[in-house]
């Protein structure tokens, strides 16, 4: 039977904590990956965060990104390899410092939005995300984009590794993510998501913006919590590969 976790990006947006919409999102998928602080986030999400995830049972991950609030971390930027390890280990820090508080885990770190598209391409920056994480602990499952040098830069530095597909986004030809200026760069319809995450799960593969088919070989799909009707998106994804005989469950870090 074939496995596959689902996860979220989370703690992001306030109003998702307030109107109850993160927490429907937490119910559905089995990983969540907790914004830091850095492109969004404080310490009081951080902890209402991690208290629903432990509520709803998806394993607990950082999600470290360029400290850029006001683009939410979606802007490159000029960073040296010491500046990129820093940052990612002073977020995933703040994160564990609440979760110790918490009584949870992190059991896995992704990087966000451009600091992940960044790795996908640059080995530097892949090499820089994985000595941030290792400053504070070895033990954890790094994720990273499905056939990218990422995957390959984080084996080198010893750590587990998952590879990650995409729900809720369109891809290119060269397996990179197409870019959100672009208007068919999200999925936004729940049906549409889910139909893409079970060709992901099942055959292994996803047809990219021009038509081609790409494949892919992963251990999670994303769903992002910002994507505009999130919740919807997520059960329908859930039950879609749950249906197609796919289990879902939690990555082990």
């Amino acid at each position: 039977m074939k496995r596959m976790d689902l996860n979220c990006d989370v703690g992001e947006v306030p109003e998702a904590l307030a109107d109850g919409s993160q927490e429907a999102i937490l119910r559905q998928v089995t990983s969540a990956n907790i914004a830091c602080g850095g492109h969004a986030g404080d310490e009081h999400m951080m902890r209402v965060t991690i208290e629903q995830a432990q509520r709803c049972g998806a394993a607990i991950g950082a999600h470290p990104g360029y400290e850029d609030r006001a683009n939410f971390g979606r802007i490159a930027l000029k960073l040296s390899s010491e500046e990129v390890a820093a940052t990612v280990y002073g977020q995933i820090l703040a994160l564990a410092e609440v979760a110790d508080h918490c009584g949870a885990r992190i059991g896995h770190v992704k990087p966000h939005g451009a600091l992940y598209n960044q790795a996908a391409r640059d080995r530097r920056i892949a090499r820089a995300i994985a000595e941030g994480v290792a400053r504070w602990r070895r033990g954890v499952t790094l994720v990273g984009l499905a056939g990218s040098v990422m995957l390959e830069e984080f084996r080198a530095a010893g750590f587990a590794v998952a590879a990650e597909g995409f729900a809720d986004r369109k891809y290119e030809a060269n397996g990179s993510l197409r870019a959100r200026k672009f208007r068919d760069a999200l999925l936004r319809h729940p049906a549409e998501a889910a139909a893409q995450a079970v060709r992901i799960a099942r055959e292994g593969s996803v047809v990219a913006a021009n038509g081609a088919v790409i494949s892919l070989k992963v251990e999670t799909i994303c769903i992002h919590g910002d994507t505009p009707g999130a919740p919807q998106i997520a059960a329908t994804v859930r039950q879609a590969l749950e249906g197609a005989g796919i289990t879902v469950q939690a990555l082990r870090g």
